[in-house]
């Protein structure tokens, strides 16, 4: 009786592990989605709009996607609230240009093409991680490294019931 006990508890826990590392798995985001990376029709609040709608975790691939003139250049805050061009962290010219999020930094991107960003909007900033103004947006850790502990720990609890 108590080994079949065990058997149950331990396939409930196995199920909730794979659950778990379920949400370990990157995304891929498309900067814009459709509208892309390009000049923004309603200004800046559109590309505002669309990151504070993502969930951007370690992991996680953004693309910027565009055809025309533009580029995307990684920027710091401040050059990111000036819209200054020079001095990039990166500067990349040709479409699409793929960048994995490797770190809870924020990071913030701009067009260095003649006033795109100054003048018309065309920049975002990509908050990676926690952000406990949305806390009910999900998990604010790393979600491979929660997820990790979590899965060992019911593989631990499982091996416990098993052995009984």
């Amino acid at each position: 009786m108590a080994n079949q006990m065990g058997l149950h508890v331990g396939c409930l826990l196995l199920v909730v592990a794979v659950a778990l590392l379920k949400g370990a798995a990157a995304d891929n985001y498309t900067v814009g989605d459709d509208l892309g990376w390009t000049i923004p029709p309603a200004g800046s609040i559109a590309y505002k709009t669309w990151a504070n709608k993502k969930s951007f975790q370690i992991g996680d691939t953004i693309v910027f996607n565009w055809t025309g003139s533009h580029t995307v250049a990684e920027v710091s805050e401040a050059n990111y609230e000036n819209c200054t061009k020079s001095n990039p962290l990166a500067l990349h010219d040709s479409s699409p240009v793929p960048i994995t999020l490797t770190s809870n930094l924020t990071r913030y991107f701009i067009c260095t093409v003649d006033s795109h960003c100054s003048d018309f909007g065309q920049k975002v900033t990509i908050k990676i991680g926690g952000d406990d103004d949305r806390w009910w947006e999900g998990n604010s850790a790393s979600s491979p490294t929660l997820n990790i502990a979590a899965l060992l720990f019911c593989s631990a609890i499982a091996a416990f019931f098993l052995s009984y």
